[in-house]
């Protein structure tokens, strides 16, 4: 035991010396990825396209503030140049004392223009800046750097990660999609992803090629083997939040292909949650549940669409003052896009103690029309796209502030918080512990065809802040937008 123990040690060790020291650039500026999949060969031209340096639902978080130095730390899908189509991983800082954002540092050039390899951000207890650089499926590596500095972007050094498999090995942990990266002082890091892959189940089954995992590390560079979250038919889709030491997921689910659906056809919703670092999970009313979950009708099911024929598309979780979960999602009749799958409805979930009561929201006009949703106190509040933008049934639109005061049975449009743009605005995301001077970050581009995108955030109040997205000088104020984004 002793001689593994120390083979254990001297591996980590050997990751943490052998970091590599990544040479960082700053760019010129913000400007976000133009990105689309899915032609249509009709007036709606993609499945979903835009400025997605914000994408995807499934990723999170993409800002985080620390209050110790009164910052906003944040990281988008970037370009160098408004006519690329290489998606670079790029971070910012925001700072809160004097209103004034720095040049984005440039990390790396993902060699891809597929804005599913966006990246995250996360910050330890120390204030070090972590940054998880996704993949989509296994054909690119994934990768994961850490600030040289605490709460610092101009160093960085890439950690060579490792994890066990499922055997007990250790092997390198260099790839992972979908990431949502959390950490808990005193235990570290645990991520929800998708890992790509065909693999017998341990009870004998296949594994679904989307499967989704929970994994734990207490230093970033040695991992947990991943823990499969659900293996039901073809595969899911996850977004979750944090309440305190309580991690949920909620997430959907694609029939099996061989019945006739797929990949675009992701329906139901369910939710688990744990309170000790993944080491148990259990329902939303607290009973313990086995994981994976692998039958369509199972306790963690929140609301059944299949039988509706119903898509699920799942936005946000989040927690009201009692730690109970509310789930945001839209619920369609397809995956093409135009008015012949509408009703585009949002929904939210909200676990009452005894029962999963799922009121309306509003409608859009886009099954990728994502929206944040905040607590504070008894007022619920959404960011999103729920009004139709000047690229009509393309993803993304004018966002809007909604506001609950009933736990989330009735809602009321509070403000525009964009109008008369020339782009649709996408993906406006809550940052962790959001301050009130910067409480959401989105990106816009057009959804009928290749674009500029820039990025942007808004205070508490809906005020409108563009990143300059040419700068001349290390830090510069961002622009405060007044009227229509040109």
């Amino acid at each position: 035991m002793r001689v593994v123990l120390f083979f254990i040690l001297a591996c980590c060790l050997t990751n943490v010396a052998f970091a590599q020291e990544a040479k960082i650039e700053k760019a010129d500026g913000y400007k976000g990825l133009w990105y689309f999949i899915g032609p249509t060969k009709n007036e709606y031209a993609y499945k979903y396209s835009g400025g997605l340096g914000t994408y995807p639902a499934n990723h999170y978080p993409f800002s985080v503030y620390a209050p110790t130095v009164h910052k906003t730390f944040f990281c988008y899908g970037g370009v160098t140049d408004s006519t690329s189509r290489e998606l670079c991983h790029m971070i910012g800082v925001f700072d809160h004392k004097t209103g004034m954002v720095s040049k984005p540092a440039l990390l790396l050039n993902k060699n891809t223009d597929d804005a599913h390899d966006n990246p995250v951000i996360q910050l330890d207890e120390k204030g070090y800046v972590w940054i998880f650089s996704t993949s989509h499926g296994t054909e690119r590596p994934s990768f994961i750097h850490r600030s040289r500095k605490p709460y610092d972007i101009d160093g960085f050094d890439k950690i060579d990660a490792t994890r066990l498999d499922e055997k007990g090995q250790i092997v390198p942990f260099n790839n992972f999609s979908y990431l949502q990266t959390y950490y808990q002082p005193g235990h570290g890091f645990i991520n929800l992803m998708t890992h790509y892959d065909r693999g017998v189940l341990l009870y004998g089954d296949t594994k679904p090629r989307r499967t989704i995992s929970a994994i734990t590390s207490a230093d970033g560079v040695t991992w947990s083997a991943w823990q499969d979250i659900a293996t039901i038919e073809e595969g899911h889709y996850q977004s979750s939040g944090q309440w305190r030491n309580k991690l949920g997921s909620a997430f959907n689910y694609h029939p099996n292909t061989k019945i006739g659906a797929g990949l675009d056809y992701r329906t139901n919703v369910y939710y688990v949650e744990t309170a000790d670092f993944g080491k148990t999970w259990h329902t939303a009313d607290g009973k313990p549940i086995r994981l994976p979950v692998k039958e369509v009708n199972n306790p963690a099911l929140v609301k059944e669409y299949k039988s509706l024929g119903l898509n699920a598309y799942i936005s946000d979780v989040n927690y009201d003052v009692s730690g109970r979960p509310i789930i945001l999602y839209i619920t369609s009749k397809g995956p093409e896009p135009g008015p012949a799958n509408g009703p585009y409805a949002w929904h939210v979930a909200h676990w009452t103690g005894k029962q999963w009561a799922i009121y309306p929201v509003a409608s859009s006009d886009h099954n990728y029309d994502m929206g944040s949703l905040y607590v504070a106190g008894n007022t619920w509040r959404i960011i999103g796209p729920a009004e139709p933008g000047p690229q009509p049934y393309g993803t993304g639109g004018d966002l809007v502030l909604l506001e609950s005061t009933d736990k989330g049975k009735s809602w009321q449009k509070v403000k525009a918080i964009t109008q008369a743009t020339l782009r649709n605005q996408t993906y406006p995301r809550r940052p962790v512990a959001a301050h009130p001077d910067f409480y959401a970050f989105w990106a816009d581009g057009n959804a009928r065809k290749p674009s500029a995108s820039y990025l942007y955030f808004c205070n508490q109040q809906g005020q409108v802040f563009q990143l300059p997205p040419t700068m001349q000088s290390d830090f510069e104020k961002p622009i405060r937008v007044q009227g229509p984004l040109k």
